[in-house]
């Protein structure tokens, strides 16, 4: 596993990003979190060491803009490179989430096809508004792996008529003094959804406030993926 993040900041952008803990971590540092700028790893895929190998060692899985978005406006200038350097690694496999699936086919290179075989893309919802818009356009994008990425969920969702051609579905909550709860009907729900279209689950995490039988929970956050985990329901 590897992280790659050629830019950092971003923008809250719907009712998931209240408590978002990039925005929260860079509070904390003094850091401007709306001001967009690259890295000094924007490179990272290409650069190699002093024999001439790959720094980012081949066959893992890059973990790309985990503390942005991938298509942010303000990196429509720099994202042509990404999309070359990612071209340019086939040996690994790239993975993105994002809120802003309304511009990925204004974002995707030339050369996109029905996709880039080493690319997975993760569409963000945590509501059903959110499901319905976003769902509905990722369904119909030329994407060759796709996952749906519920987190934090913040009510129960019905997904299951997006749910073609969807490779993994992840769900999670919210990790924050004040955040909104996560009930576990909606987490065993969305698990229903998925085993009746034969699409992978993976509860990732418990929310700070965690629901169960009706019974309202406060957890550590060191403890959040600990007890997802516990649980035992991927399938």
């Amino acid at each position: 596993m590897a992280m790659w993040n050629p830019w950092r900041g971003c923008h809250r952008y719907s009712e998931g990003c209240r408590f978002c803990y990039i925005h929260k971590g860079d509070g904390k540092r003094g850091v401007d979190t709306e001001r967009i700028v690259r890295t000094k790893q924007f490179g990272a895929p290409s650069e190699r060491d002093k024999d001439g190998n790959y720094k980012m060692k081949p066959g893992q899985t890059v973990y790309l803009c985990f503390s942005t978005d991938f298509l942010i406006e303000e990196a429509d200038p720099w994202r042509g490179e990404c999309w070359a350097m990612m071209r340019s690694r086939p040996d690994l496999n790239f993975l993105f989430l994002t809120k802003r699936i309304e511009r990925f086919a204004q974002c995707v290179p030339d050369d996109w096809g029905e996709g880039y075989g080493n690319v997975t893309v993760g569409c963000t919802v945590e509501n059903q508004k959110r499901a319905d818009e976003r769902l509905s356009l990722f369904s119909e994008l030329p994407i060759r792996h796709k996952n749906i990425i519920c987190q934090p969920l913040i009510e129960r969702v019905r997904i299951e008529p997006y749910l073609s051609g969807v490779e993994l579905v992840v769900v999670g909550g919210e990790s924050d003094r004040q955040a909104r709860a996560l009930d576990y009907d909606w987490v065993l729900d969305l698990r229903g959804q998925c085993i009746r279209q034969d699409v992978r689950f993976e509860f990732r995490q418990c929310g700070t406030h965690f629901v169960k039988d009706g019974k309202k929970y406060t957890l550590a956050v060191r403890d959040l993926c600990r007890q997802a985990r516990k649980a035992g329901i991927d399938c």
